[in-house]
């Protein structure tokens, strides 16, 4: 099904529309004019490609990468790995998770980034900022106090530094070379 739903994305995007994704990818924050020049497209053509890509739901939004040493605001980063049990999810946990409302539970400060399936030796992947380490073992308690029939196995990981983070390297990573 995954597979079905790429292939079809990959071949209803035109060559132009695969040119100004990968010219955001690099420069999100480029304006509509630079990306035009970079791709050598008139202003008024990328402008109605990203606002095509927008409404095929291809590009879902923009971001900024913040490294970690400026993790002020932020807090710690984490990924949590979760192996399922054989106990199919109710509707109701299916809910929680896929529409947001996972958020409602969670103590001020922690934000929850990504939640991935994936197939493997784990089922999941959720990565989020926490303020500490201990905030962050709570919130795995008490995640497991409510879903714990769901999941037989968890492993809690804390981010120490990106050496390169959405395809860009770190540019700090010359003063952290010493640490890998």
């Amino acid at each position: 099904m995954v597979e079905t739903l790429v292939k079809n994305i990959e071949e209803t995007l035109t060559n132009d529309e695969i040119q100004v994704l990968t010219v955001l990818e690099q420069h999100a924050k480029e304006s509509v004019d630079g990306i035009a020049k970079r791709c050598g497209f008139s202003r008024q053509k990328v402008w109605r490609i990203v606002k095509h890509l927008e409404e095929k739901k291809i590009i879902w939004g923009y971001t900024a990468i913040t490294g970690t040493e400026k993790k002020g605001h932020l807090g710690d980063h984490f990924t949590l790995l979760l192996k399922r049990t054989t106990i199919p999810l109710e509707d109701s946990m299916k809910r929680e998770v896929t529409l947001e409302k996972l958020d409602d539970y969670l103590p001020s400060g922690v934000t929850i980034e990504n939640i991935i399936i994936i197939h493997g030796g784990w089922d999941a992947i959720v990565t989020f900022y926490a303020p500490d380490l201990i905030t962050a073992r709570k919130v795995i308690e008490s995640m497991f106090q409510r879903t714990g029939k769901y999941f037989k196995e968890y492993l809690l990981l804390e981010h120490l530094f990106p050496i390169r983070k959405n395809r860009f390297k770190n540019p700090y990573i010359k003063n952290l070379v010493d640490y890998i």
